[in-house]
């Protein structure tokens, strides 16, 4: 079974990357939107495990057997693969170079993309930890103060499928008022909820108020970096410069994941989720330092 997981991992990133590269392909003007419209897509196939695990779809009150929300997630996905068959390159479409190892340490070595990298590495830092343990924070939350715990396992779900609503919304922002606004505005926002969620573990009603907000935040800047490295590479090797910068990012999400259940027990619910603001701390910081140079003229049509 672990096995079998590790080539799920490994197959999900022949899917990401490839998708962010054919949508950039056709636009120029709205990249950010329809980048946004992407991953605003992921965020909500992401959610519908919490929903139907709250609605009872499978197997009655408690929790579903994992087997067959596998199947339903498996059989998504194939019908996923269906319709990617109709999927077509656009017409900005530069020639595309051979995977070359060279360029990853150029891009590496560019500032502007660096800085962008690092801006999503502190956004990655965030989001994969709340997407994985938030829900369990409104389950715990829900319990303390007896209510429902199917209520709460759609909480979970509605706090993650927010973020698709986020991400649409954030890419029509950031294509007209900039790339570094939009992301560092979401970052400062996901961060402050962050540091608040754990203050209200025992008043589910106002928690679940706030992880709405954080659930449309926390996602709502994702595309707007990989949009930003699309505008700041070389065309040619757009497609490697994703796949770098999604790679480090979801390398970084292992960590903050494995984190949060290691100081648990020390910090509590109340306030483990305070070191998830570091990485929108530190994304804000490379994003504000990438507006301030030159290259930032070429995000967003000359909007920073």
């Amino acid at each position: 079974v672990i096995g079998l997981r590790f080539m799920t991992g490994a197959f999900l990133a022949g899917v990401y990357p490839p998708a962010m590269r054919l949508v950039v392909t056709w636009t120029r003007s709205s990249r950010g939107y329809w980048v946004g419209v992407l991953i605003g897509a992921l965020t909500l196939g992401s959610a519908l495990p919490h929903l139907f695990n709250g609605l009872a779809i499978f197997g009655g009150e408690g929790m579903p057997p994992w087997q067959e929300m596998l199947w339903a997630s498996s059989a998504f996905a194939v019908i996923a693969a269906v319709v990617a068959l109709r999927v077509r390159q656009g017409p900005q479409n530069p020639p595309s170079a051979p995977f070359n190892w060279r360029y990853v340490g150029q891009a590496l070595g560019d500032r502007a993309t660096r800085l962008a990298n690092f801006g999503y590495l502190g956004h990655m830092w965030e989001l994969y930890a709340m997407w994985a343990w938030m829900p369990l924070f409104l389950i715990a939350s829900y319990d303390a103060a007896g209510w429902s715990r199917p209520a709460a396992r759609v909480a979970g779900f509605a706090v993650v499928g927010i973020g698709a609503l986020g991400c649409v919304i954030a890419g029509r922002l950031a294509d007209g008022m900039g790339r570094t606004t939009i992301t560092m505005a979401s970052m400062a926002v996901s961060g402050g909820c962050a540091l608040a969620a754990g203050l209200l573990f025992l008043h589910p009603g106002w928690l679940t108020l706030l992880c709405l907000a954080w659930g449309f935040a926390v996602v709502a800047d994702s595309a707007q970096f990989s949009a930003a490295v699309s505008e700041l590479a070389d065309p040619q090797y757009v497609g490697t410069a994703l796949t770098l910068q999604t790679s480090l990012g979801f390398l970084l999400t292992v960590v903050t994941i494995q984190l949060i259940p290691a100081i648990l027990d020390q910090l509590g619910w109340d306030r483990v989720f305070m070191v998830l603001a570091i990485g929108p701390a530190l994304g804000i910081a490379a994003m504000w330092r990438l507006r301030c140079l030159p290259e930032a003229l070429g995000l967003a049509s000359g909007n920073r």
